[in-house]
């Protein structure tokens, strides 16, 4: 059975279940800014984007008697994740609880009604295997763990209200769990995502950063060949490669410094590549900086154009789990 997706005019074909893309990674890796540039490109009014943080069992405030961190699968409602994931694997709505990163605390839950896409991004979304089965494209954040820690600071300052000595030890607190638990599931992603600076600039932060995306063969990748023409200093790189575990997967690294024109270009490519969504082409690699200003990355731009590249397929039934 499958079900229409209206778009350009006319109905596309799709699988019969809403495709669920999973986003997971340590604290500030990136995942919320990744969320939102996808669900711009699908569409707002396509996508539910689902936060698995707001399934902690316990406040800010609650937490430390417990002796858990909220990466501890533990400190969690797990299994009514798993629940949630599985009806809205079957187009069903959910009441989804809400941890308010903002104040720590646990508000009112919210109705979330199905749609023809779902993004989970979070700290554990591929933590056991009933959740890891409901998903059709699943990347990992693997940012430079220095980079990582400079926008968790930046982040935790700026929005949510933490001094920098409470972010430093909360860190350091947090580091063991990170090992034990959020780490590991870097093996079940499909893609993973690792931003990096440039080695003449170590401190950057943003629109010049490099992307490294390891794209394992769990999924039908697009033949990336063609977006290179042979040109030296092309700002891109493709290789094949070994994985930290030894398999051999292919390696594309997207330059922070790529010209515009470039840019352009490959971003035209992978448009071409998926002219079922045509319709929905929009401003991508947006981010906000550590000024708080609006800004673009290309390298940013061309991860979310990918990744979308495999939910539409996968609404088009091609990347069957």
């Amino acid at each position: 059975m499958s079900t229409n997706l209206e778009g350009a005019g006319m109905p596309f074909p799709r699988v019969d279940h809403p495709v669920i893309l999973g986003i997971v990674g340590d604290s500030a890796a990136g995942k919320t800014t990744l969320t939102r540039g996808i669900a711009q490109i699908l569409g707002p009014e396509r996508v539910a984007v689902v936060c698995t943080d707001d399934y902690h069992k316990h406040s800010r405030v609650d937490r430390p008697k417990t002796g858990l961190s909220a990466l501890d699968p533990a400190a969690n409602h797990v299994d009514i994740m798993e629940q949630h994931l599985q009806l809205m694997r079957q187009g069903r709505p959910i009441l989804k609880p809400i941890y308010n990163h903002h104040g720590g605390t646990l508000d009112a839950p919210e109705y979330i009604a199905p749609k023809s896409y779902i993004i989970l991004e979070g700290l554990l979304g591929y933590s056991t295997r009933k959740l890891r089965e409901c998903y059709d494209v699943k990347v990992y954040l693997e940012p430079d763990e220095k980079l990582r820690a400079r926008w968790k600071m930046q982040r935790d300052t700026g929005h949510r209200g933490y001094t920098i000595e409470q972010v430093m030890k909360e860190m350091e607190r947090r580091e063991k769990d990170s090992a034990a638990f959020i780490r590991p599931q870097r093996t079940f992603a499909d893609i993973v995502v690792n931003f990096y600076p440039p080695t003449d600039n170590e401190l950057e932060t943003g629109k010049n950063l490099n992307v490294r995306l390891v794209l394992r063969p769990t999924l039908p990748h697009p033949k990336l060949n063609m977006l290179l023409d042979g040109r030296e200093g092309s700002g891109l790189h493709l290789a094949l490669a070994r994985d930290i575990d030894g398999k051999p997967v292919d390696v594309l690294e997207v330059h922070g410094d790529i010209t515009d024109d470039r840019a352009r270009y490959l971003e035209e490519v992978l448009w071409e590549l998926i002219p079922e969504a045509s319709h929905l082409r929009t401003n991508v690699g947006a981010f906000t900086d550590e000024r708080n200003r609006k800004a673009m990355s290309h390298p940013l731009a061309l991860t979310q154009l990918l990744i979308t590249f495999h939910m539409i397929k996968a609404a088009l039934g091609e990347h069957a789990i």
